[in-house]
């Protein structure tokens, strides 16, 4: 028998019928809300209540950020142009990277390997996080999940932690993370603040997801304030939005000739 053209462990659709990981979806809805599905669908199973609490507060704590993020650019630029909302939404979805909500999953595989190494190698945990910090600063790259340009004491990163405390949730990888934060100064001279993506990403791997998830909590998260963003753009302000002239610097030589 030739192998099937898909195979997915996620959900099953019969006449009349929606299975997601086993589970009738309509017996589901109004029992459990959108953050315990989502919980569902990434890791297989219904989340335990601290998990679910905690879920939730992962996929709100970033709704919004006002217009200083170039996720909410993109999709402002690209909505004044004319398009549909999803269009404007995916640009919006697209400019999330390595910059910009990417720290989530860069700072939970750090955070992950850290943790597992020091069990491997019998370390404390200012041991790990010093070898962290050194390994970073000698290759001279941030730490991801640490700073941020705004806020001197990131106020997302104080209602997870609250959070965390409450649901049991805050264990060796928020341990890690406090301890990396409480060591800047001496590395960089400079504090650096856990942000809200350095937070998100020791919670996560508390709860036990892969770091691979990391961006997609930043997705879920960020896509309604995005849908606001190009829908208050697409009705309630000027179409084609584009910096003045005497905004843009050319920096190439000045005119000159063809070569004949």
């Amino acid at each position: 028998m030739s192998e099937p053209f898909w195979k997915t462990a996620i959900s099953k659709v019969e006449p009349n019928k929606i299975l997601v990981r086993g589970y009738n979806l309509m017996d589901l809805v109004g029992k459990y809300n959108y953050a315990d599905l989502t919980y569902l669908l990434w890791r297989g199973e219904l989340p335990p209540a601290n998990h679910s609490r905690m879920m939730d507060a992962l996929l709100t704590v970033c709704l919004e950020h006002s217009l200083n993020a170039p996720s909410v650019d993109a999709t402002l630029f690209v909505a004044s142009s004319g398009v549909p909302l999803q269009a404007a939404v995916s640009a919006g979805i697209v400019a999330i990277g390595d910059w910009h909500g990417g720290a989530i999953e860069q700072a939970a595989k750090m955070l992950q390997d850290g943790i597992q190494s020091a069990k491997d190698r019998q370390m404390s945990t200012r041991e790990c996080a010093q070898e962290i910090i050194k390994d970073h600063s000698e290759r001279k790259e941030k730490i991801p999940g640490f700073g941020h340009p705004t806020h001197t004491k990131d106020p997302r990163t104080v209602k997870l932690l609250e959070i965390a405390g409450e649901t049991q949730l805050r264990g060796p990888h928020v341990e890690l993370a406090q301890v990396i934060e409480s060591l800047t100064d001496e590395f960089f001279r400079k504090h650096l603040i856990l942000n809200v993506d350095g937070c998100i990403a020791a919670i996560i791997s508390e709860m036990g997801f892969d770091w691979r998830l990391g961006k997609g909590f930043f997705i879920v998260s960020r896509t309604p304030g995005l849908i606001a963003h190009a829908y208050e753009q697409m009705y309630n302000d000027r179409p084609y939005k584009a910096p003045d002239w005497n905004e843009i610097t050319y920096t190439g030589p000045p005119e000159r000739p063809v070569p004949k």
